[in-house]
């Protein structure tokens, strides 16, 4: 019982799930020759949305270059996503933790939708997000995504200035006092309800694999493991960001750095034993300015795409929305890849670069753990200084009895 109680009724500690999830996206790696990443997932079922109203897309070139083709439920990268919704939704209803929540400021749906639009745009075009171009990217060697890390850092410490401000926040709404949901009866049937669905997800699994789609079924059991980690371990980069920001805690960015500095050498040793061509993306303008705009936009939506997902898995109605924006972002920047010139202002300069190629996968590993640990040093440092409503101390204070 104690340990169903450990598993089930308290989130885990972060650095366990992150650690986890980054030795899982190393083996992804090593099993697929792909990243764990949802965004390009969004922009894709973004496409098939517009082809669904007959929307023609076949001369847009980002569909293209993202490689697109069939159904969201035909490709890894869509079992990947709705395999991370199922693993998140299990584990919220074996905690009895789902409750439709509907916030109380109309204005938050509206929010949750614009920064959702920003963030999704600001993902693909620097062609990844807080997984493809931070925590996956970095273990990848590809120098794009410390390009994108200083981007979403200063996206983010902006964000978290007009989030403060009123005119955001909007009159303040008081909070009426609830009965104790615990005791809600429906909540009861929650775990049994969970049962059936991990039960019917596992049927799913096991009838891939006999299938011979062995893609699908890497990808949807693997996207189930990534989607119980986050909710469990209620990873969020956008909180992350915020919280050093605002209130100069930094558990969950401590966490992430030391499951990307593991992820790393896991999938260096994937690449030297298997021979793998680590994946790398191009370093141009839109990277930084992707970055930016990613940075800016989850903290307006109030949650980045792991973030979203275990909560709108919780029953919390605003995430749906910024579900709905990052979608919509996505597909807006497909558009404006080629027929707004987007391509040619800020990504045709650019070129890809691997620290594997470039200094060598002793150099590279060197590289990318020295500069971690210079991310983790500043992170203690901000943490240890930094304090909310003050800003840094300027030293101790004498106290006068």
């Amino acid at each position: 019982m104690k340990l169903f109680s450990n598993i089930f009724n308290h989130y885990w500690n972060p650095y366990v799930a992150i650690i986890l999830a980054g030795v899982l996206s190393a083996i992804y790696f090593g099993l697929t020759g792909s990243v764990w990443a949802v965004t390009g997932e969004f922009t894709l079922l973004g496409g098939n949305i517009l082809q669904l109203f007959g929307v023609d897309i076949s001369g847009w070139t980002y569909f293209d270059l993202v490689h697109m083709k069939g159904t969201t439920f035909a490709r890894p990268s869509g079992w990947i996503v709705w395999g991370m919704f199922i693993g998140a939704l299990m584990m919220v209803l074996f905690s009895n933790n789902f409750k439709i929540r509907i916030p109380r400021q109309k204005r938050r749906l509206v929010q949750g939708l614009v920064g959702g639009i920003i963030a999704g745009f600001g993902a693909r075009l620097a062609l990844g997000c807080n997984l493809a171009a931070f925590f996956t990217g970095v273990p990848q060697f590809s120098f794009h995504s410390w390009i994108f890390i200083i981007g979403t850092g200063i996206g983010t410490l902006l964000g978290t200035k007009i989030v403060k401000t009123r005119w955001w926040k909007g009159k303040p709404t008081l909070l009426k006092g609830n009965a104790n949901p615990s005791k809600n009866a429906s909540r009861k049937i929650q775990p049994y309800v969970g049962a059936i669905i991990t039960l019917a997800y596992a049927g799913l699994i096991i009838y891939f694999f006999l299938t011979g789609k062995n893609m699908l079924g890497i990808a949807s059991l693997f996207g189930a493991f990534f989607g119980i980690l986050i909710e469990r371990g209620q990873i969020c980069f956008t909180s992350a960001f915020r919280d050093l920001w605002i209130s100069g805690r930094g558990v969950m960015a401590k966490a992430i750095i030391w499951g990307m500095a593991i992820s790393s050498v896991l999938t260096l040793l994937v690449i030297i034993i298997y021979g793998m061509e680590p994946i790398t993306q191009i370093v141009a303008p839109s990277t930084l300015v992707g970055g930016f705009l990613f940075g800016l936009g989850i903290v307006l939506a109030s949650s980045c795409e792991t973030g979203m997902m275990y909560r709108l898995m919780e029953g919390q109605i605003l995430y749906l929305t910024v579900f709905a924006g990052n979608i919509i972002g996505a597909t807006v920047l497909a558009y404006a890849w080629d027929h707004l010139g987007v391509y040619n202002l800020l990504v045709a300069s650019g070129k890809p670069i691997n620290l594997i190629s470039a200094i060598g996968p002793a150099g590279a590993i060197i590289a990318t753990l020295i500069m971690l640990g210079v991310c983790y040093l500043i992170t203690v440092y901000w943490q240890k200084n930094y304090r909310f409503g003050v800003g840094f101390k300027k030293g101790e204070q004498k106290h006068v009895s």
